[in-house]
């Protein structure tokens, strides 16, 4: 009887390891199936093989029908279904770990929002997310919503953040040089001590934001709104500040520099007659 289960035990063990292998189990289920079909073919082979070929060749052309058209479009399918039950995954995960102030839920929203970047999905909801001393370098973030998150004494350099809403979000000590910020929405935004070096700020919309010791070396802030806009100390050599609105002298004054920097005309003699030491003239 001991012998017996041990037999037993034995043969539910090598199933076991048989099933867990898809590959193996299905070469032995078209193994099986081959020998009992070929069993019951083989005096049709043998004797009327003139009138069983034509009958053979059609199911061939039956079976590649099956695969080109209802296996492919099963796997397509399938496919797309899994892709989007990861990308709610993400999405999910991205929610599971707003508010949540640590250097992990800051780097896991860091990997998902990278992982739906390879799905070509850039508009991401990342409202009061803590993502500070993370590395969000060359990422596209265009059109996604960011307020009141923070990115602190992070990197995002070349990072694009076209159209996207960074109301009263926390840029403070962080890298974005070169970054896409083409009609933002940053009213309130913290990029004290930033690196905006040769950022793009287009039409942005920069109320009230603290530029406090910021780089904008050659930034382009042409036609932003920059009302309350607070620049001291901060270096805007080069800087473009052509057909910004609400930009006022009282605001230049406090910079470091406005060394070869762009403005309108009648500003330009505003600056060069009142501060003529920031613009080297």
């Amino acid at each position: 009887m001991a012998s017996f289960k041990k037999l037993m035990s034995k043969i539910q063990d090598q199933f076991n390891i048989i099933v867990e292998k898809p590959l193996l189990t299905s070469a032995i289920v078209l193994a099986a199936i081959a020998v009992l079909v070929l069993s019951f073919s083989i005096k049709y082979y043998l004797h009327d093989f003139d009138n069983f070929w034509p009958q053979i060749l059609a199911e061939a052309h039956g079976m590649i029908f099956d695969i080109a058209i209802i296996g492919i479009l099963l796997v397509w399918l399938n496919q797309n279904g899994e892709t989007r039950q990861r990308i709610r995954f993400y999405r999910d995960e991205i929610d599971d770990f707003r508010l949540w102030e640590s250097d992990e839920a800051a780097f896991r929203t860091v990997g998902n929002i990278k992982r739906l970047n390879r799905h070509k999905i850039h508009d991401i909801n990342l409202v009061n997310c803590y993502l500070s001393r993370t590395n969000l370098n060359y990422v596209n973030l265009a059109g996604s919503n960011m307020n009141s998150a923070n990115f602190s004494n992070s990197s995002l350099i070349e990072t694009n953040l076209e159209n996207t809403r960074l109301n009263q979000t926390n840029f403070e000590n962080s890298n974005l040089n070169q970054a896409f910020l083409v009609g933002a929405y940053a009213s309130g935004a913290n990029f004290k001590d930033a690196f905006l070096i040769k950022s793009q700020f287009q039409n942005a919309f920069l109320i009230k934001t603290n530029f406090k010791n910021a780089f904008l070396m050659e930034a382009n802030l042409s036609g932003s709104y920059l009302m309350g806009a607070d620049f001291e100390n901060a270096s805007l050599y080069k800087a473009d500040l052509r057909g910004a609105k609400g930009l006022t002298l009282e605001q230049l004054t406090k910079a470091k520099t406005l060394y070869l920097a762009k403005f309108d005309d009648e500003l330009l003699e505003e600056v060069k007659t009142i501060i003529p030491e920031l613009v080297g003239a």
